[in-house]
């Protein structure tokens, strides 16, 4: 994984991400926006695009945003 989204999303879900992604990597899962670390090109433009700061790197994640970083995997069906 390179970025991950975090809580903020579920309640925003504004796509701004999506829309500034030049690779289309940003997916709407159920209930949240999800990141494809095979398609993503680490350009950042989604982390500042995104109107309520939900996506972080994964090596800057709070500890009480790892389970969206296990979220995105179980998303993408990565171990």
């Amino acid at each position: 994984m390179a970025f991950v989204i975090t809580s903020a999303c579920i309640t925003e879900q504004a796509a701004d991400c999506v829309m500034v992604c030049p690779v289309d990597c940003i997916e709407l899962g159920e209930d949240q926006y999800f990141i494809d670390p095979d398609t993503c090109i680490d350009c950042g433009a989604c982390v500042a695009a995104c109107p309520v700061e939900a996506i972080y790197h994964e090596e800057d994640l709070l500890t009480e945003d790892l389970p969206f970083l296990e979220k995105a995997k179980t998303f993408y069906n990565i171990s």
